[in-house]
């Protein structure tokens, strides 16, 4: 018995998770969007990324806000060269295409913390945001790697 409320009561919660899900998209929260690209890197502090928003070194493996934009940064070693360094950027992507039905929420908190300052759109009902195409190799959610000029 104790096992089948176990299973009605994550059934419940998984719903309402789905529903949180879909209500936040209609809400018009954007997808974030991640990237790699090479690292900044200061001839005196080889092995660290140089956080520019911050001026600061930063080692493999930590994270760094980027305000005043609204996204983070984190310093990752390349998966097939260890010394090089990239750059994980995250951020909210494009703004959508203009659309006269759908405004800016006021909703929208710029300060906030990363994914939370992301901006947030309301539209009038049935309409639905457009967003402008991403070149191929930086969609939302993926990763994309760059190779530094020679």
């Amino acid at each position: 018995m104790k096992l089948l409320a176990c299973v009605i009561v994550t059934a419940v919660a998984l719903v309402f998770a789905v529903e949180d899900k879909k209500a936040e998209e209609a809400a018009g929260r954007p997808k974030t969007y991640k990237r790699l690209i090479p690292a900044d890197v200061l001839r005196d502090f080889p092995g660290m990324c140089f956080a520019s928003t911050r001026c600061a070194t930063i080692e493999p493996g930590n994270t760094w806000d980027l305000s005043p934009f609204c996204g983070r940064s984190t310093c990752v070693t390349a998966e097939n060269d260890q010394t090089q360094l990239l750059e994980l950027v995250e951020d909210c992507g494009p703004l959508p295409k203009s659309n006269p039905k759908c405004k800016l929420s006021e909703k929208t908190n710029k300060t906030a913390s990363f994914p939370d300052c992301c901006p947030t759109f309301e539209c009038e009902a049935g309409v639905t945001l457009e967003y402008p195409e991403i070149p191929v190799g930086a969609t939302a959610t993926d990763t994309t790697t760059t190779s530094p000029k020679p």
